[in-house]
């Protein structure tokens, strides 16, 4: 044989690196081992998403006449890992080189380097990303700070996506301040597409119910899409019967209604089912012809031209010491009911409801919900990133560690975000009906019913004053609190302190 060519799981993509130039004569290894699969206990929707949408990849490469050498988890002389499988198969074909696709996360591409076998292994670039590492790299020189929004008009100059001429689209870079509606009680919903397990998918929820128990999650209602086609489906779906209203409740959220008018299309991407490319090709066409308003298309593109290249180019500008950081000198431990969902306060019942049943939640639900809990709580960064990365489906740390270490919990001192996203109880009850149904009042400041994102919020002020006073996006929450008397701020503390004490922190 000429090359072996080995397949990531989150590498589900026909135009990978890996597989250009491949000939039956070459062999496409693709693998399914339990460390990766336990590294951190995922969901096990992830894991059946991951399993079923590999296992239709090697279906759609066989179908083009290509050689795949498929090892499932549950086969009698898999060995569990990446390495120990690259050796077996290694002795099993005599390839003369080995071809992978340099891996999205960084404990993987240590494992890649470390490898030694009788044959050369290439490592190509993965060039389903707009910006490439040298790219970010070359950027990011000698600044102290990395802002995503002086990178994505970096990157929109770059691809003249959204531009006219050198300007652009509309007079401005970015339309945030029309995307922050509340929902409207009367506006209609659109009905989500989701897609029935067929029986591959089947055999891989068995599988997964069978060799992972104790994980997080059920595998009850899992409607994700798992090859190329549902990926593109899901796609055109966002597209046509979401995008037009996704900018203006883009942050909005509503009890018993999972999705709003997010894209679902994260998981996709992040595996290789749909690629940037195609996707803000798509967007950028809906609004070129009126299909969709500048606000919610750009919002859109921001997302993924935007956040998504720029926390990839950071992450791996920043490894492996980035996740040690602790700006904030954060150390409690992250509550119980982040598994169970037994909690009182009806905002973090509800996320943590549809995290637990589909493996999701959008961006909003994460960063001001279980995010803002997280940070306002002080619990350690270490401890709530590794509840993200096994939680969500999308989630892989290259693009997780980067939004709940940086954006999230602050832990990196700014070098990610211009300031904490910080929020008491009023937020929450702006942009949700989630207040309502809740134990709790958001309108109280004090006493055993007040929202304990109040005290929450102006104790983590008081807790982190020495650290945060000094940056200009804080002054007027800092202006305020300096007005506090005294016994105020004691009574801030003690109602703070004692909520964390009655949840085990």
């Amino acid at each position: 044989m000429s090359a072996l060519r080995f397949i990531l799981g989150d590498q589900l993509s026909s135009g990978i690196s890996s597989l250009r130039g491949a000939t039956p004569q070459d062999v496409i290894l693709m693998v399914e081992v339990v460390e990766e699969a336990t590294y951190v206990p995922h969901h096990r929707q992830k894991l059946a998403f991951v399993f079923s949408a590999m296992r239709h990849f090697a279906l759609s490469l066989r179908a083009e006449g290509l050689n795949v050498d498929y090892v499932a988890l549950d086969h009698s002389a898999n060995t569990g890992s990446f390495t120990a499988e690259l050796e077996r198969a290694v002795a099993r074909h005599a390839p003369k080189t080995i071809i992978i696709t340099e891996a999205s996360e960084w404990r993987v591409m240590q494992m890649i380097e470390a490898w030694n076998f009788p044959c050369p292994v290439e490592v190509l670039q993965d060039t389903r990303f707009y910006a490439s590492q040298a790219f970010f790299a070359s950027w990011a020189k000698e600044r102290k700070t990395y802002r995503m929004e002086f990178f994505y008009r970096e990157l929109r100059r770059k691809t003249g996506i959204l531009m006219d001429g050198e300007e652009p689209i509309g007079g401005q870079w970015n339309f945030d301040a029309q995307n922050r509606k509340p929902l409207p009680k009367s506006l209609k919903l659109p009905e989500r597409l989701r897609f029935q397990p067929d029986s591959v998918t089947r055999e891989v929820i068995a599988l997964v119910e069978a060799r992972f128990p104790d994980h997080f999650g059920t595998l009850e209602g899992f409607r994700w899409g798992v090859t190329r086609a549902d990926a593109e489906q899901a796609l055109k779906h966002f597209i046509v019967d979401c995008l037009p209203l996704f900018g203006d409740f883009q942050d909005a959220m509503k009890q018993g209604e999972d999705f709003m008018f997010h894209g679902l299309i994260s998981p996709y991407l992040n595996i290789g089912l749909l690629t940037a490319r195609e996707v803000v090709k798509r967007a950028e066409a809906e609004y070129a012809e009126g299909h969709a308003p500048l606000n919610a298309v750009e919002g859109f593109i921001r997302q993924i031209l935007g956040w998504r290249e720029y926390v990839r180019g950071l992450y791996w500008l920043e490894m492996p010491n980035y996740k040690e950081t602790n700006a904030l000198n954060a150390g409690r431990s992250l509550p119980s009911f982040y598994w169970s969902g037994a909690t009182k306060l009806n905002c973090l019942k509800q996320v943590i409801d549809v995290t637990r049943r589909t493996a999701y939640a959008h961006h909003i639900q994460r960063l001001m919900i279980t995010g803002n809990f997280a940070l306002l709580a002080g619990v350690t960064p270490a401890l709530i990133e590794e509840w993200y990365l096994l939680v969500y489906l999308d989630a892989y740390e290259w693009v997780e560690l980067p939004n709940v270490h940086g954006m999230v919990m602050f832990a990196d001192g700014g070098l990610l975000a211009s300031k904490p996203y910080a929020a008491s109880g009023a937020y929450i009850n702006k942009m949700s009906d989630y207040c309502s149904g809740c134990y709790y009042d958001p309108a109280l400041k004090t006493g055993p019913k007040a929202c304990p994102f109040n005290p929450m919020y102006w104790n983590f002020l008081i807790e982190n004053e020495a650290t945060l006073k000094g940056n200009p996006r804080m002054a007027m929450p800092y202006a305020t609190l300096g007005k506090m008397t005294d016994q105020r701020r004691a009574e801030i503390t003690g109602d703070a302190t004692a909520f964390l004490q009655e949840i085990g922190l």
